[in-house]
């Protein structure tokens, strides 16, 4: 049966001075009501709550049989086939889209008068056909089975509303097509978007002799009655409009919900109504007492030819008639009622109230699809729309149904903050206990999950704690440490978490939110002792199950909270091992971290604090699948290379040495041994900046690292110092200039040639040992000078080499002219030794 409810959306109404009786009419434009007698039409201006004014009147060349206004550029044409003959052995049908082709109804468009221009724009679409079986268990008239009021309902996008109440798109375009058709006793409406779905059946309380659809309004017409139901049009175009409805974020009632009646309104004598803007137009009669003329049998009626019973009227007699125009009150107005009216539901928690409220809502959003408001209505039904979601959203949180969750969505929508939704609660307590409804838990829950940057008062968040307590102790951790409870008295709440169960893995979390109440409190002993009870391990466990308990967000902007702070202190390898492994579970990104340590060691945008190169260092080791290696190549090497050139110490003791490295990564790669050599020749005191070095040169002696991208950088590292000669001569060796570096550790660091050597010149290569570095070493001899001896051991061992590698003709070929024969024969006897041996 359908919900009756006694509103009043009809508001007041005045006859329209018609010279001759209706036969037709129909309204039009912005305020034009136009009515049709014969082949004469009568127009009337339709304002507000002023009397219908006559404006024009105007022949038509014949009896008007149909009257219609379009505005131009816009028509919606649709077949309507109404027939008195039914094949009864038939069984209903429905076939809905491209299906609806097999009925067998044959349309053929006519296009007489058109040009070929315009041919083109025109087809026909057939959308749905559908057959019914008549009723025939009673006596029944012919003309009820008849169909009537087939009609077709556009709805325009505007655009989605945002939070200040504008449109995103101006534009005007189609967004949903809603099709309806009534039976006497029975009307159906369709949507036809991407597919056609029914959405809404219609029973009728009495015979309909006519219906009319608007975007907010079914208004059916029976003899005696005008009778408003309510419609699932926006409901069904909101979920195409916006593709967040049904998420957290929005929310809309079902189009599934049952339909209501909102009014049955007393009118004598209808005959027919139209509708524009806010008027409902309805046209009554007076019956003279008809005199039947014959009765046929029930048998007849169902019969195939037309057995309308004939109506006898005096000719004498004439019925008097009238055209009224009624006013429908504002949707802000109706609305209010309905609101009021849902209140008498209130106490009793009934679904009723939600039901009520529901159908509140739908008025508003269809007023809101108007395209054509005035900006002060605008506004006005964009508080009511607020209002109806705050409403939802409190009946969603406080009744116990399947649909709680939609408590969150509704009061998004309604632009409430968490404290003004927590003052509409009811904090008393019934029976000693209190009582918190799932809806309510859900909404408080996630809006402390979403880090609003909105702080709770201290008795407010108090509240919540108690809350929690009794309905969802488990949250109780990850509740506070939400910045919405920033203001929560860490007394109470370490009060509360000393009650909970310990047992199973959320015992970590509880164990974390006491030692960061305790650190608030002040309580360091505690704090250590609740610290203490896990392992290193277990704690980076609890800190991924809690990224809030070290991170905080406000105002779009990363902060750490006092626990990360006091850590970074005491236990900085738990900071650094912690957000790896919520960047490891994807719970921060690579530059939210960066910025949280930035952040941490209170460092400006370009600075770089140890602690951070620590954790990039740790990415390393961990070998992230997400972590772009040559962007932390880049980060590790260009500050590596700007503390060594600026001779600036870490601000803190790193947590790994280069050999920790080495041990653990890969990318890390052992640094060969002639860079030893030529940094233990060094005489300067680099100990400050051993490790940065170090770590360098193992980057650049491992298999990942790619040298091209360190090249820009070492402008920054002057070769005036042995340290900075390694790192060039270890690139320029990477990108196999080996000849240059030979010239470069031969004029800067003899010792480290013969190390170099050996360590690189191999395979391919060894013939750099007597094309290069033997001529090299036998010209700088011949120049003498202080490195003579340098020289003189390293050419020594370059011939031993030699002469091991070539055959003595070759050999002989890569002496010099000038060299002395005593120096060369040992090398010359080893390499004829060597021949006859093999």
């Amino acid at each position: 049966m359908v919900q009756l409810y006694n509103l009043h959306p009809f508001g007041s109404q005045q006859v329209v001075p018609c010279k001759q009786e209706p036969e037709r009419f129909c309204g039009g434009g912005r305020d034009a009501l136009f009515v049709a007698a014969g082949c004469k039409v009568e127009a009337f201006s339709v304002t507000g709550q002023e009397l219908c004014q006559p404006r024009c009147a105007f022949s038509t060349l014949g009896r008007v049989l149909h009257l219609a206004y379009s505005e131009a550029g816009e028509s919606n044409d649709a077949s309507q086939l109404e027939s008195d003959d039914f094949v009864m052995c038939q069984k209903p049908m429905e076939l809905l889209g491209e299906k609806s082709k097999q009925s067998g109804v044959s349309i053929v468009l006519e296009s007489t008068g058109l040009s070929d221009e315009k041919r083109k724009y025109f087809s026909v679409q057939h959308l749905l056909y559908r057959r019914f079986a008549p009723d025939v268990s009673a006596y029944v008239l012919p003309d009820d089975i008849k169909l009537h009021s087939l009609q077709l309902l556009p709805v325009y996008q505007t655009g989605s509303l945002t939070s200040n109440g504008k449109n995103l798109s101006p534009e005007k375009e189609l967004l949903s097509l809603f099709c309806f058709f009534s039976l006497p006793h029975v009307g159906y409406l369709y949507m036809l978007v991407k597919s056609v779905e029914l959405l809404s059946v219609y029973q009728y309380p009495e015979k309909s002799q006519q219906a009319i659809l608007t975007p907010q309004f079914l208004h059916v017409i029976t003899s005696n009655n005008l009778q408003c139901f309510t419609v699932r049009c926006s409901a069904a175009a909101a979920r195409e409009e916006d593709p967040y409805v049904d998420t957290t974020m929005k929310a809309c009632p079902p189009v599934s919900l049952d339909v209501c009646v909102l009014r049955i309104q007393l009118f004598i004598g209808l005959k027919a109504i139209c509708h524009f803007k806010n008027h409902v137009i309805l046209l009554t009669k007076a019956d003279l007492e008809p005199i039947p003329e014959r009765r046929e049998s029930p048998k007849r009626l169902l019969s195939r030819k037309d057995t309308s019973v004939k109506l006898k009227i005096p000719l004498v007699a004439e019925a008097g008639w009238n055209l009224y125009i009624v006013n429908t009150i504002s949707p802000v107005q109706l609305y209010k009622e309905m609101v009021d009216y849902s209140n008498t539901y209130k106490t009793v928690k009934t679904h009723s109230c939600i039901h009520l409220l529901s159908e509140a809502h739908l008025l508003v959003r269809a007023a809101l699809m108007d395209d054509q408001l005035e900006p002060g209505e605008k506004a006005e039904l964009i508080e009511a729309f607020k209002d109806s979601c705050g409403h939802l959203g409190d009946c969603y949180s406080r009744l116990d149904t399947q649909h709680s969750h939609l408590a969150l969505p509704y009061y998004k929508m309604s632009g409430l903050s968490m404290a003004e939704v927590l003052a509409r609660v009811d904090w008393a307590i019934e029976d000693g206990s209190q009582k918190y409804e799932r809806g309510l838990i859900f909404y408080i829950n996630h809006s402390l999950y979403e880090n609003l940057d909105e702080e709770l008062s201290e008795e407010l968040a108090a509240k919540v704690i108690q809350m929690f307590h009794v309905a969802e102790p488990k949250q109780l951790p990850h509740i506070l440490c939400s910045s919405s409870m920033k203001n929560a008295n860490p007394l109470i709440a370490m009060s509360y978490l000393k009650k909970m169960d310990t047992s199973g893995f959320s015992s970590i979390l509880v164990t974390l939110a006491k030692a960061t109440m305790a650190l608030k409190i002040g309580d360091l002993e505690t704090h250590r002792n609740e610290m203490k009870t896990y392992s290193e391990m277990k704690l980076v466990c609890g800190f991924i199950l809690e990224p809030r308990l070290l991170i905080q967000h406000r105002k779009g902007q990363i902060f750490p909270t006092e626990l990360a702070v006091h850590l970074k202190e005491t236990q900085p390898g738990l900071v650094v091992a912690s957000i790896l492994g919520l960047q490891k579970n994807n719970k921060i990104g690579i530059e939210e971290a960066d910025a949280f340590f930035k952040v941490l060691c209170s460092k400006d945008e370009d600075t770089i604090p140890q602690l951070l190169v620590d954790f990039w260092e740790a990415q390393l080791v961990a070998c992230l699948p997400d972590v772009v290696l040559h962007e932390l190549f880049f980060k590790l090497t260009s500050h590596y290379i700007w503390r060594l050139s600026k001779r600036q110490p870490p601000d803190s003791k790193p947590l790994r040495t280069s050999e920790d490295l080495i041990n653990a990564c890969s990318h890390y790669g052992l640094i060969y041994p002639w860079v030893n050599v030529l940094i233990s020749c060094d005489s300067s005191d680099d100990k400050n900046y051993t490790e940065d070095l170090s770590k360098l040169q193992s980057l650049i002696c491992g298999p990942s690292f790619d040298i091209a991208s360190i090249i820009p950088f070492l402008e920054l590292l002057p070769e005036d110092t042995l340290a900075g000669l390694s790192v060039h001569v270890l690139c320029h060796t990477r990108l196999k200039a080996y000849e240059q570096c030979i010239d470069t550790l031969l004029e800067r660091c003899p010792e480290a040639v013969i190390p170099y050597a050996n360590h690189e010149l191999k395979e391919e290569n060894r013939t750099l040992w007597w094309k290069k570095l033997l001529p090299e070493l036998c010209q700088r001899i011949k120049c003498g000078g202080d490195k003579y001896q340098l020289y003189l051991s390293s050419l020594k061992e370059t011939l031993s080499v030699v002469a091991v590698e070539l055959e003595l003709r070759d050999f002989l070929t890569v002496l010099p002219e000038d060299g002395t024969v005593a120096f060369f024969l040992p090398y010359l006897l080893y390499c004829c030794r060597k021949k006859s041996l093999t």
